[in-house]
């Protein structure tokens, strides 16, 4: 028998049909896509509408490795700093203008610029002379390393050898956009009409909170490739209605870790369409260490310390994942050994409390832990614990539950005492998680500042011997999970899909959980 949701839901999507037929494949893709902006994308639901429309450089491949996108090859100097990227002829916009080297450094300098805000300008800071120009400290773009020679071809300058590099010129911030758009159109990045790409689909239709229609790309350049005509993403946030949309037949793939009812994960693992693997990624608690009293290292110990990691995932996540002493997941970089973290110990955190001046938690004021409103899962994890700070170190937290966008605002202005967080890797490297903490990262959003963890970062970045650039990672993660502990660490994602694999196929697991929307097609029988 079907639930009160689902029967709303279906009524819901009966009368959009009216107007909107069911598209080739219908996808629940999590929160409300944000502005498809690449400057300004933040969250993993939004980037996956993004790579289905623009295209960079390279592209994720189905094992997320970096591929030839835009790029056919690139040269590589012997020091590993300069990088010439060759470019297709046959790459053009979706209006038929050709795409060019010069796409790509407006775009890229649009991300740089101060004024455009983007969290994540510190992904180009490989770049000569990118942080200094990202930071107001040189004003002359034309001293920033990137150079278009000729219309096909962009050179690109790095401080030190970066060796992931190709994997950055697949992320969401390096995407091209079309400038001629997004000056004339303010709205160029939520506007079907207004929107240019150059990737395997086109922006048809976008409705709020209720569907996002990508139609093929006719000029795309390797259109024979795209599995499916169409493709509708709905944004389900809620769990219960997510799987409801799935299990109805209103849908046929779920993909997103937050996305599966907990509650009934012990029965679903064992449903053949249920399909599950590690991926580098990190759920976490951010101290806000502007605010009293957790701008006291003792006091964010304290807390962290009393933190049963195993129970959370034992017995509220039940999807298989890792609790987690340390930030960054293991396998992570080829070799890299993160450090071990520090273990539950309530006894010490009491003692920790009390010397930073709250014996048993007397004088200790109330405080708030922000999360999303809409996640079963947060709420879920946020009960237990409040339960746990009450019960070990006798402090009040209360809830503070908020909608996605509000809750990206408030964590973003530093508008909280805890916060729920997550962090999934853009590529398969340390330095995607530890370099977020540096000091006015746009992604720190803790408002915690330490030079020598700084300044190991600084030398993980020019360190051209890979062992002694991981020790100064290592030394540097010590920082965060034993030392000023910024973050407490919770547990090591999994990645979760519901889809009938006897039928679709494209969806190949990898450590960064990418599934490009261009392979997935409709198995022939």
């Amino acid at each position: 028998m079907l639930s009160v949701w689902a029967l709303f839901i279906l009524l819901a999507l009966s009368s959009c049909n009216r107007a909107l037929d069911r598209a080739d494949l219908v996808f629940i893709n999590g929160a409300e896509p944000e502005l498809l902006d690449p400057a300004l994308i933040t969250a993993q639901a939004t980037s996956r509408v993004a790579y289905a429309l623009l295209e960079g450089l390279t592209i994720f491949g189905p094992d997320a490795s970096a591929q030839p996108g835009v790029a056919t090859h690139w040269d590589i100097s012997p020091d590993g700093c300069l990088y010439t990227f060759h470019l297709r002829s046959d790459a053009v916009w979706s209006n038929g203008e050709p795409l060019t080297s010069a796409d790509f450094v407006y775009a890229w300098k649009r991300a740089l610029l101060p004024s455009t805000g983007s969290e994540y300008a510190s992904q180009f800071y490989p770049i000569v002379n990118a942080e200094a120009f990202n930071t107001e400290k040189l004003t002359d773009f034309a001293q920033v390393g990137i150079t278009a020679l000729d219309a096909h071809t962009l050179q690109v300058r790095l401080s030190s050898s970066t060796p992931y590099f190709p994997d950055l010129c697949a992320f969401a911030t390096y995407l091209p956009v079309h400038a001629a758009t997004v000056e004339a159109h303010s709205d160029w990045a939520s506007k079907p009409e207004h929107f240019l790409g150059n990737g395997p689909f086109l922006l048809k239709e976008w409705r709020l909170f209720d569907r996002v229609r990508l139609v093929r790309n006719p000029r795309y350049w390797d259109v024979k490739s795209v599995g499916m005509a169409s493709i509708d993403v709905l944004p389900a946030a809620r769990p219960i209605t997510a799987f409801n949309l799935y299990a109805t037949g209103a849908a046929d793939l779920m993909m997103d870790k937050g996305l599966a009812p907990t509650p009934l994960m012990a029965e679903l693992r064992k449903r053949a369409d249920f399909h599950s693997a590690p991926f580098l990624g990190t759920y976490f608690i951010r101290f806000n260490a502007t605010r009293p009293p957790f701008g006291d290292a003792r006091v964010r110990r304290a807390f962290s310390m009393v933190v049963e990691r195993s129970e959370l995932v034992e017995k509220i996540t039940r999807s298989g994942e890792l609790p987690a002493q340390s930030f960054v997941p293991p396998g992570t970089g080829h070799g890299y050994k993160p450090p071990l973290g520090l273990k539950r110990n309530p006894e010490e955190a009491r003692r920790l409390l009390a010397e930073a001046g709250f014996p048993g938690g007397k004088g200790f004021p109330v405080v708030h832990y922000l999360y999303k409103g809409d996640s079963d899962l947060d709420r879920d994890l946020a009960v237990e614990m409040q339960g746990i700070f009450s019960r070990e170190l006798g402090v009040q937290m209360l809830l503070k539950p908020r909608e996605w966008t509000v809750y990206l605002s408030e964590q973003s202005a530093l508008d909280y005492d805890l916060c729920r967080s997550s962090w999934v890797a853009d590529y398969n490297d340390p330095n995607t998680f530890l370099n977020m903490f540096v000091t006015g990262d746009g992604n720190n959003r803790t408002g915690w500042s330490n030079a020598h963890y700084d300044a190991l970062i600084a030398k993980a970045a020019t360190e051209p011997d890979p062992a002694l650039r991981f020790a100064h990672f290592q030394e540097a993660e010590k920082q965060l999970v034993e030392v000023e502990m910024p973050i407490c660490p919770l547990y090591f994602y999994v990645g979760i899909q519901f889809y009938d694999g006897d039928k679709l196929e494209g969806i190949i697991p990898n450590l960064l959980d990418e599934h490009p929307l261009r392979y997935l097609r409709w198995k022939q029988h």
